[in-house]
């Protein structure tokens, strides 16, 4: 071959091979580009990622769920028979005490309180949560009673209400765990977050979202801790028997023992009784429990709940009960103990003598 054109060959494949590297430079350069696109953007005032500052305008992701809880199989009263035990240092006791010499009769009114079962409740003043519990549980367990334990730690818990407070999501998970952990063996019955299910409707739809989930998340851990657990089901003058079913298969009572009503209210026992009945046909016969301790009288003609005025006492703790499907009457607001500051009275959980002794002298013991 001439060497002019060997020469020519060169200077095409030097050419081809030029323009190789040219179009190898324009991808890798786009290929950057993108990379700093789908990186921190720089916004208009030179910070990086405007969309991530307060006060951006994305939406937070949704709360990362657990997986439900499997059901559990509806059959018969899960504590029928059990015994409940009495605090022997309750405040009706210490009260009726104090009593004995100077206002006897006064006294003898009081022990109907004293003398009878009330849950104990458990919340962020706890303390040690597990160590509470366990505490609970070995003092119970002694007497050869069944403990009943009202958990009411839930974020935003009563909607900012008289009784406010709760933990944060994580620091629930943490709190309930530990709590089902201290169980032991006991069996406990658990009166899980009053309100929680019912007042759901105050919270924005991410919110509701959290409170199932945890919600969920405690029912698994306590029945895994072999507790016997029931959901919230309000009360009978509250919501309609058809959307408080619809709010229970929410909350997935069907992996619950049941749920539980007129806690901390005065609605008649026989309305409850109707009322859960006929929630109890629309979420495959689950059982449930009443809280009769304020309810002997009925509710004020308004339904008044904060520290109504001329309630009386209910009937005792027991599984013996009016019909089947309600596996106990219990205690679960602790008569004599303020619903809230309303109408003079002091903060939720405070201790009412006077408000005790009407409760007891229109007692229906």
């Amino acid at each position: 071959m001439a060497v002019s054109q060997v020469a020519l060959l060169r200077r095409r494949a030097s050419g081809r091979w030029s323009e190789k590297l040219l179009r190898y430079a324009l991808v890798a350069s786009a290929i950057v580009s993108l990379a700093a696109c789908a990186g921190d953007a720089i916004s208009p005032d030179g910070t990086a990622d405007a969309k991530h500052k307060k006060g951006g305008s994305t939406t937070p992701p949704p709360p990362i769920t657990d997986p439900a809880p499997p059901p559990i199989p509806v059959g018969t009263n899960p504590i029928s028979g059990a015994s409940f035990w009495v605090n022997p240092y309750s405040n009706a006791k210490q009260t009726a005490d104090s009593w004995r010499t100077t206002r006897a009769a006064d006294a003898a009114q009081m022990d109907k309180i004293a003398q009878n079962s009330q849950a104990q409740w458990f919340g962020g003043w706890s303390g040690d949560i597990g160590t509470a519990v366990a505490k609970a549980v070995a003092t119970v367990a002694g007497t050869g009673a069944r403990p009943v334990f009202v958990a009411y730690n839930i974020p935003q818990r009563d909607c900012g209400g008289y009784s406010a407070g709760g933990t944060t999501p994580d620091g629930y998970k943490t709190w309930i765990s530990a709590f089902a952990t201290a169980l032991g063996t006991s069996h406990a019955v658990i009166v899980l977050e009053p309100d929680a299910v019912t007042q759901i409707g105050c919270l924005s739809s991410t919110d509701q979202t959290t409170r199932i989930n945890l919600l969920q998340y405690a029912i698994s851990v306590l029945k895994a801790n072999g507790a016997v657990v029931y959901l919230d089901g309000g009360h009978s003058a509250w919501k309609s028997a058809s959307e408080q079913a619809s709010l229970l298969a929410r909350a997935t009572v069907a992996a619950a023992d049941g749920f539980f009503l007129n806690v901390s209210n005065f609605q008649y026992t026989s309305s409850a009784i109707t009322y859960g009945k006929a929630i109890s046909a629309l979420i495959g016969g689950k059982h449930f429990i009443i809280d009769t301790s304020r309810n002997g009288l009925g509710p004020t003609a308004d339904n008044a709940w904060c520290n109504p005025a001329g309630r009386g006492l209910g009937t005792a703790a027991t599984t013996f009960t009016a019909d089947p499907l309600v596996d106990a009457y219990l205690w679960v607001k602790a008569p004599g103990e303020s619903d809230g500051s309303c109408n003079g009275a002091p903060g939720a959980g405070s201790w009412m003598a006077d408000y005790a002794l009407g409760l007891a002298q229109r007692s229906v013991l």
